[in-house]
């Protein structure tokens, strides 16, 4: 054999080798989960095999005999179970930090299977808020805690009309509009990530209106009251005149009566 046959041979084998290493690396499957609930994983360990996470190694334990042993970390006590009837590990009280990779170990064959799983762990979303911020142009502002893949987004009707989020998980999303008091009612916001969804509706308080109007409304309304006003004061004038000089005329004419009267006495 010579030199080049040897090293094609070798070659051959190295792609073969490493191809079957490849095809037995166990395909990751994303599992999510909502804080508080459970999750089972979808293998089974039947008589024998390990639940592991991540740097942690064996978190739970199956031996023959459909014994096991699910109190191998404390932060899993009396959260980690297995079922000796369906053979299903399950998680519960989930927590944000149970997120990670989980890789069941099934050892029921004679040739060990591993089973992998990247879990994520996510809030409910709560109600998005959506409040005033100018009743004169009608403008709103929506807000909500922010969390893990939660976005924010505004829609008139099935139209998205502006999304916001941020890596920051301690802030409140917000995410102002301004919104056509005509159409107003087809105006929602949107919370979402991928376990939840919530949405809150336009403020019947946002009320559009032109200050223009407004104004000359005032100022005619103000116009009428002194027009008015003035037409109660002069109208008092003139009748203050006239008793006036109603009664200066009595006055006079008896004022000569008692004149007379004495000249002829």
């Amino acid at each position: 054999m010579t030199t080049l046959q040897y090293l094609g041979i070798s070659v051959r084998f190295i792609i073969v080798l490493c191809s079957a290493q490849h095809s037995e690396q166990p395909e990751t499957r994303q599992v999510k989960g909502i804080v508080g609930t459970f999750l089972s994983f979808p293998e089974r360990v039947l008589t024998s095999g390990n639940l592991l996470y991540g740097d942690l190694g064996n978190i739970a334990q199956v031996y023959p005999g459909k014994q096991s042993n699910t109190n191998l970390e404390k932060r899993y006590k009396n959260r980690l179970h297995w079922n000796n009837d369906t053979g299903v590990f399950t998680l519960s009280d989930l927590q944000i930090d149970d997120s990670g990779v989980y890789t069941v170990e099934n050892a029921d064959a004679e040739e060990k299977m591993t089973h992998t799983f990247q879990l994520t762990v996510y809030y409910v979303l709560s109600k998005p808020q959506v409040t005033v911020h100018d009743n004169i142009s009608c403008s709103v502002v929506c807000s909500v805690e922010n969390g893990r893949e939660v976005t924010l987004s505004w829609y008139r009707g099935g139209e998205k009309l502006n999304q916001t989020s941020s890596p920051d998980l301690n802030i409140t999303l917000s995410l102002p509009l301004k919104v056509d008091e005509q159409n107003r009612e087809s105006y929602r916001c949107e919370a979402a990530n991928p376990v939840s969804k919530e949405s809150a509706a336009v403020p019947h308080s946002c009320i559009e209106s032109d200050p223009s109007k407004v104004a000359d409304g005032d100022e005619r309304t103000q116009g009428s009251l002194i027009a008015v006003m003035c037409v109660l004061v002069a109208s008092g004038l003139v009748g203050l005149a006239i008793y006036l000089k109603r009664r200066n005329g009595h006055s006079h004419a008896g004022g000569v009566k008692r004149y007379t009267r004495t000249g002829v006495t």
